[in-house]
């Protein structure tokens, strides 16, 4: 299949929240959405809310019909599905092939190089609701993108086309790429409700109000400042306050059965010292000190704390 200069023919495999959002703001760049797969009752109104009047068709029907597939399906069912595609000759010489995958680069989609295809490697660093707010986020959105030199700029393209910024990944970095997103928004999440859990449990009712302010503005320091941005008891050096609230949490995880609070306070804790040791905001004593503080009593390390 010769790529059209122009506008494609795109079809979507996945109706989830990513695939249904990126074949929105494809079409809404003049492509047309030549057809969408679609299982699940949810996948199923997705597809009807973003992409109104695209039909739903098997998957074999769709490769067949685009000139740029779009696999947008879990990471641990990308590879089976390319293999099963190349074992029945479903892919075409010229097609486009682009995954939204942030674990792979083009090496799982090697059965669509060896017809002829071109593979592409499409991964929004962004979280989905899979409504239609999601293509106003796309603006302000980076897509971690890897491709075949000759073909990195047909990637780009597609990228600035759906408004994003691409940035280039190596293939043998694309692990670690979305490593990083991943223990960055995905575990951010879970320290929110982590600390929303407490506070609830004695007794504020608006938490999002109380953690709010707060977490945008320790966000938007972060990501302008780096670590000099850093504050509080253990950037400090204050082990005293460390050690109350390790004792604290203690006593919460034996009340409320929540000890992975506890471990990711210790674990955090431990993780932010030994940062601000090696960048010498915390004088030797003093990191010495908050190591103490996150030890049991009994002066055993606790989950999470440094082993000295």
């Amino acid at each position: 299949m010769a790529i059209k200069p122009g506008r494609l023919g795109i079809g979507i495999i996945g109706a989830g929240k990513v695939g249904a959002v990126l074949g929105a703001a494809l079409r809404g760049a003049g492509h047309a959405v030549v057809g969408v797969s679609a299982v699940s009752e949810a996948s199923l109104d997705r597809a009807e809310l973003l992409l109104p009047g695209v039909p739903v068709l098997d998957v074999a029907d769709i490769v067949e019909r685009s000139e740029l597939v779009l696999l947008a399906v879990p990471d641990d069912a990308l590879a089976d599905l390319v293999t099963g595609l190349a074992a029945t000759g479903a892919w075409q010489a010229g097609q486009l092939v682009a995954h939204t995958s942030g674990r792979f680069g083009t090496g799982v989609l090697a059965p669509v190089k060896a017809a002829g295809g071109i593979p592409l490697a499409l991964h929004p660093a962004m979280t989905f609701t899979g409504m239609s707010l999601d293509l106003a986020r796309l603006s302000d959105c980076c897509f971690g993108v890897t491709a075949d030199p000759a073909m990195l700029p047909i990637a780009q393209a597609l990228v600035v086309e759906m408004g994003a910024e691409p940035v280039v990944i190596a293939e043998a970095d694309r692990v670690l790429y979305h490593a990083s997103l991943a223990h960055s928004a995905n575990h951010m999440v879970t320290l929110v409700a982590q600390a929303a859990q407490i506070l609830a449990d004695i007794g504020v009712e608006s938490t999002s109000q109380m953690l709010g302010p707060l977490l945008r503005a320790a966000l938007d320091n972060a990501l302008m400042s780096g670590e000099s941005a850093l504050t509080g008891p253990v950037a400090r050096g204050d082990a005293g306050t460390v050690a109350a609230h390790a004792a604290a949490l203690r006593e919460y995880a034996l009340d409320t059965s929540s000890s992975d609070v506890l471990d990711a306070y210790l674990a955090m804790s431990a993780s932010t010292a030994a940062r601000a040791a090696k960048r010498r905001m915390l004088s030797a004593e003093a990191y010495l000190g908050i190591q103490a503080a996150l030890r049991n009593d009994d002066g055993e390390p606790s989950p999470g704390a440094p082993v000295t």
